[in-house]
């Protein structure tokens, strides 16, 4: 809106300069011409907004890249361990171990991966989200936004939701090939990314790429429904209650905690699409026969309810400064290139 104010001005600025002078230009010439600021302009927040997600996205990654491995780590132990050694595990015990047996540098083991995953998704996520809100604003008695807390609330939830599924979809090979590049741990069998996806397509076929889709899907709708909406919610909360305080602060802040009310409702989802995306990872890796609900029983069976919730505490480590740090990075981009836009 905001943009097309702008080009507004300056054709309506052009229009006053024209009734004044020889007119020597036409109205309809004025017509194309504004019809091509506006593309431009629009071209320019499309690409400053996929910009502006997927450095945020790849960003907060590296930076809680140790404490994801970790996460990954622990979700899949069920998949190789017995009980009595499940209930040894600890994050200062498997840190330590990662050091001494696989160096300080394998913390970052498979962020590569995640950054070329990430950079899409966080692109797409973002300008999906943007796009979805518009649509859906359009839709009878949504067109008023911030004047109907109900209304803004369930526009930010379909629109994450839709956006959070968009980007998945988009993006799922490069996610799965991520997972079981960290899951490694002193046997390496997927040397990087290409080998990775030429050993899953020759193994396990083309499908093989989208193993746990299903899960993803299922766990990233109302994951990014909630982190968007429970966001947005806190973000106008506070800035109606102090609106002077500094916008990186307060994105930082509703961000970590929109990660956390995230996690916490759609973890075992997480941690059953992990396991999926490892079945005959390796030809070692258990394979469970009995689909997502069955895998969801087995767990609890083996495992017990707190099973589902295996990784968990460093996953509360990784988002708190993690989605914090990406909400902060999208929105300082925004502003940086929104004055950069301006400026031309």
């Amino acid at each position: 809106m905001q943009t097309e104010a702008r080009v507004g001005v300056v054709v309506e600025g052009a229009q006053r300069g024209l009734s004044s002078g020889n007119g020597s230009l036409s109205m309809e010439k004025i017509s194309q011409q504004q019809k091509q600021m506006l593309q431009n302009q629009s071209q320019i927040g499309t690409m400053s907004q996929l910009f502006a997600g997927g450095v945020a996205g790849a960003l907060s990654k590296t930076c809680t890249a140790p404490l994801a491995r970790l996460t990954i780590l622990f979700q899949v132990q069920g998949m190789h361990s017995d009980a009595a050694t499940l209930r040894k595990a600890s994050i200062l015990r498997e840190a330590s171990r990662i050091v001494h047996e696989e160096g300080f540098r394998a913390f970052w083991k498979g962020n590569l991966v995640t950054i070329a995953h990430r950079l899409p998704y966080s692109s797409v996520n973002f300008y999906a989200y943007e796009q979805y809100k518009k649509l859906l604003h359009i839709l009878p008695g949504l067109q008023n936004e911030g004047e109907n807390m109900s209304a803004d609330l369930f526009v930010h939830f379909v629109g994450g939701g839709l956006a959070g599924i968009t980007a998945a979809s988009a993006t799922y090979p490069l996610d799965l090939v991520r997972t079981r590049l960290a899951a490694q741990t002193n046997v390496i069998y997927y040397r990087g990314i290409c080998h990775a996806l030429q050993t899953i397509c020759r193994e396990e076929g083309v499908l093989g790429l989208y193993k746990g889709l299903g899960a993803t899907l299922l766990g990233v709708g109302p994951s990014i429904a909630i982190s968007f909406s429970v966001y947005e919610t806190l973000r106008s909360f506070w800035q109606s209650q102090r609106p002077n305080d500094s916008t990186i602060l307060v994105s930082l802040a509703c961000g970590s905690l929109s990660g956390i009310a995230s996690s916490t409702a759609t973890f075992p989802l997480d941690l059953v699409r992990r396991r999926k995306q490892l079945e005959g990872a390796g030809g070692r890796a258990r394979v469970y026969t009995t689909g997502l609900f069955g895998t969801f029983k087995h767990i609890i069976q083996t495992e017990g309810f707190c099973g589902l919730y295996r990784g968990i505490l460093p996953e509360y480590y990784k988002v708190v400064p993690g989605v914090g740090i990406c909400f902060m990075t999208y929105e300082t981009l925004k502003m940086l290139l929104a004055d950069i836009s301006a400026g031309l």
